[in-house]
């Protein structure tokens, strides 16, 4: 599994030291976590990931161009039509960008809304349902992933620690852990929303052992 850290924005630099193979940066305004200023430059080994919800096209265009960004994260309502129209606009800029789409999970789950978006993005990203779009601090019940019907790769996010190593290692074992991609990690790691704790993130890396 990868490792994604997400919320991006006041020692930026220092997390990159942990080589992580994903940065996630918010372009949502009204985030806590919201991404303004440049990007330092980064490995690169590491993927800079953009985290958008509902955005207009211009916007998402334009932060892939200026940040040089690796993948989008979509993290609102986006529609399968409005992944063919980024999709199409990421391809004129002939860079390669990975679409990530979230869904948020709580209780029960239709993976049958997963249809209409399996040919329209590289991978899915599954996050607990709460007040906002992400960074709630709470995992939800991942036995639900039982039911995925896809081959697709997808992140597995919501609340993630050190308290969830166990679990993450039992997880592993599960036949449903087999298309899971990467662990995305964000509040929990955090001094304040920005301020990752460095030396706790190291040492989540270092015993789950991602690869």
């Amino acid at each position: 599994m990868k490792l994604k850290i997400c919320g991006m924005k006041l020692n930026t630099a220092e997390v990159a030291q942990l080589r992580p193979d994903y940065l996630g940066f918010i372009f949502w305004e009204p985030s806590s976590r919201f991404f303004e200023g440049e990007i330092p430059e980064l490995p690169h080994t590491i993927n800079k990931v953009g985290v958008f919800v509902d955005a207009e096209l211009d916007y998402v265009i334009d932060m892939v161009s200026k940040h040089q960004l690796n993948g989008l994260q979509l993290h609102g309502h986006e529609t399968p039509e409005y992944c063919i129209k980024i999709a199409a606009e990421l391809k004129k800029l002939n860079q390669k960008v990975d679409i990530i789409k979230v869904f948020s999970i709580k209780g029960e789950f239709d993976f049958d809304v997963l249809k209409s978006y399996e040919n329209v993005c590289n991978y899915f990203l599954f996050d607990t349902k709460g007040k906002l779009p992400g960074g709630n601090g709470y995992t939800f019940d991942w036995s639900v992933l039982k039911n995925y019907p896809s081959t697709k790769p997808y992140f597995l996010s919501g609340g993630i620690g050190l308290n969830n190593i166990d679990k993450i290692n039992e997880f592993k074992k599960t036949p449903e852990s087999k298309y899971c991609f990467a662990i995305d990690v964000n509040s929990s790691f955090e001094i304040k929303p920005g301020l990752k704790k460095i030396e706790e993130l190291s040492e989540f890396k270092r015993v789950i052992n991602i690869q």
